[in-house]
């Protein structure tokens, strides 16, 4: 008989803050309640073996290449599935817990048995009295994505129906996702979470915000060098998946009668993007966000969604 939830981590080249969040996740929630999954995304730095001798007991899954967050994720959420865990708990490697989450979100989803995902309030790991990610919303009319982080949001009390779940820490019922479907892996990296959060509520399930859990995020680890590059920090593959997959999302999800305005809106945005970028000098950052833009409206939806 197995645990109850599967704590997925997907490491890719990580392994410090990958430790850290697990050294958090065993020092503060019930370790009777869940099994850990390490699944490496093709980490090149040793990562594996590094986290392997440190944690022998884990769970460890070795996808050998680099396969994005959505698919990485997919492995651990199929092992999941695969051996009759009720829940899964997507978690990002450059998190820190303080209390057992593991316990508090489990409790909710046996509450609340028509809500298919559940996250904690997330601040900044550097700023604990900040929100990085409150409740999420999409403007339907506008075509954007957003998280509240309003300060009054530290009063909530109880629950909230949200339009979606961040990746960054979520916990899933594994039946609703034997009904949607797992994260798209064609989406590889952001706005997976945002997809997947519609189809399960497409699938007549709820997602939900839960303020009093909490947990600390670093934020984007993965995709920042060190050191400050003719690029900048930022790697400009980002520009390329946010765009797109952001395009994607609205293509399907967005409102007919409202395209005029998404594309006025979010033309002069990614106008201004890309002249801001020009101007710096980012060249390769405005070749990958043309390339997004370009793939985000012409891809075909078949081949997007090649299951639909």
């Amino acid at each position: 008989m197995p645990k109850s939830v599967a704590v997925i981590l997907v490491n890719w080249n990580t392994p410090v803050h990958t430790a850290n969040c697990i050294n958090s996740l065993l020092g503060y929630c019930e370790v009777a309640k869940f099994d850990i999954i390490l699944v490496d995304n093709g980490s090149t730095d040793g990562s594996l073996q590094v986290l392997q001798s440190q944690f022998p007991d884990l769970i460890f899954i070795d996808n050998q290449e680099n396969l994005g967050f959505a698919e990485g994720n997919n492995r651990g959420l199929q092992y999941s599935i695969n051996r009759g865990y009720e829940y899964s708990l997507v978690i990002n490697t450059d998190t820190l817990v303080d209390e057992d989450i593991i316990t508090a979100l489990s409790a909710h989803l046996d509450c609340y048995t028509l809500a298919a995902a559940v996250q904690p309030a997330i601040r900044w790991m550097h700023q604990p009295d900040k929100l990085w990610n409150g409740p999420c919303y999409f403007n339907v009319v506008l075509g954007v994505t957003r998280a509240k982080t309003d300060d009054k949001l530290k009063d909530l009390k109880t629950y909230q129906m949200v339009d979606w779940v961040t990746g960054c820490c979520v916990m899933f019922r594994n039946s609703a996702l034997r009904t949607a479907g797992l994260f798209n892996k064609q989406f590889f990296l952001y706005y997976e979470d945002v997809e997947l959060s519609y189809r399960l509520r497409s699938c007549g399930y709820q997602v939900h915000y839960l303020p009093t859990s909490k947990m600390y995020h670093e934020a984007g680890v993965s995709g920042k060098s060190e050191k400050k590059k003719a690029e900048g920090f930022l790697n400009p593959f980002i520009h390329y998946y946010t765009s797109r997959n952001h395009i994607w999302f609205i293509r399907r999800y967005g409102k007919p009668i409202f395209y005029p305005i998404y594309w006025l809106y979010n033309g002069a945005y990614y106008a201004a993007v890309l002249t801001y970028l020009k101007l710096r000098g980012r060249n390769k950052k405005v070749s990958l966000l043309l390339k997004g833009l370009k793939e985000g409206v012409f891809t075909s939806q078949t081949l997007i969604w090649p299951n639909n």
